[in-house]
């Protein structure tokens, strides 16, 4: 009769190494997500802070939270202009450019023409010309124009897509078979049919990813807004955000600094957690056939 103890020991050894693994495998994620945790729950601290808990040596958490600080921003400048100003720049630049990217990646991808992957290479070559270069040409071209204090300025660049964001979608898109376009060409789908009614429903991973890189992008914009914009009601909220820094007030207003921080950055974790599934499986896909 043969024994079974061996196989019952590494059996057991096999299933205790797993389980070692995986506790490892949890703690490095731990690790990893309070890692960039911290530093915004120091800023949601900060941000209900007084100047004379701020200074305060050893203070773990503010007892009581000073939540006035958040009224005294929204009393302080136009916060509401501020946040309705970055809404319609990052909205309308957004869904126009990813609208107008998918078009450019579908064409890329799906449309043979005399020079596609030079134009490819073209556009590609434009994602390594830093974007403070065309700054001046941008600001004489809306001058020009009459754009200049206008947040016009702000929305137009973007409604063209941009060059990653056609990379990406490009990247998806050839790796839906091309046998469903035949199929819907056979249908008498057009070509704008087929990318609407076919590509972009099997592609909601790839343009949520874009969606997302997309609207951070806008509502992050910094400097194109700092050098168009100049009226206090016509300002970005990242722009408006220098009302709070040490030049313009005074060097005790930490705590408003914190405070409207945590109003810039709440639409953006809203907006990563609902994309949150398409986003991540967006990156994972993107990039498999090219």
């Amino acid at each position: 009769m043969v024994s079974t103890e061996p196989i019952t020991i590494r059996s057991t050894s096999a299933r205790v190494f797993k389980t070692l693994v995986r506790i490892l495998v949890y703690l490095l994620l731990i690790g990893g997500s309070l890692m960039y945790a911290i530093p915004f729950v120091f800023m949601v601290r900060w941000s209900v802070m007084t100047i004379g808990q701020f200074y305060e040596p050893g203070l773990i958490w503010p007892i009581p939270m000073a939540w006035e600080n958040y009224s005294t921003v929204w009393n302080t400048g136009p916060l509401l202009w501020w946040i309705l100003n970055s809404t319609i720049v990052t909205f309308t630049a957004s869904t126009v450019g990813v609208l107008a990217a998918c078009l450019v990646a579908y064409g890329f991808s799906r449309v043979e023409f005399p020079g596609n992957r030079i134009l490819f290479m073209v556009l590609l070559s434009t994602m390594m010309l830093p974007g403070h270069v065309t700054i001046i040409p941008q600001v004489i071209i809306f001058r020009e124009l009459g754009w200049l204090d206008s947040i016009v300025a702000l929305i137009v660049p973007g409604l063209g897509g941009g060059a990653f964001y056609i990379f990406i979608l490009r990247q998806f898109f050839m790796t839906i078979p091309i046998e469903l376009d035949e199929a819907a060409r056979t249908d008498g789908a057009s070509r704008l049919g087929i990318l609407f009614r076919v590509i972009m429903p099997l592609s909601k991973p790839a343009i949520a990813t874009v969606a997302v890189f997309s609207f951070i992008g806008n509502w992050n914009e910094f400097f194109l807004p700092l050098v168009i914009l100049n009226s206090p009601d016509r300002l970005t909220l990242a722009v408006g955000m220098r009302y709070f820094s040490a030049g313009q007030y005074g060097a005790q207003m930490h705590n408003l600094q914190m405070a409207i921080s945590v109003i810039a950055v709440g639409p953006i974790i809203v907006a990563f957690f609902l994309a949150q599934r398409h986003f991540i499986r967006g990156i994972t896909l993107t990039g498999i056939k090219g």
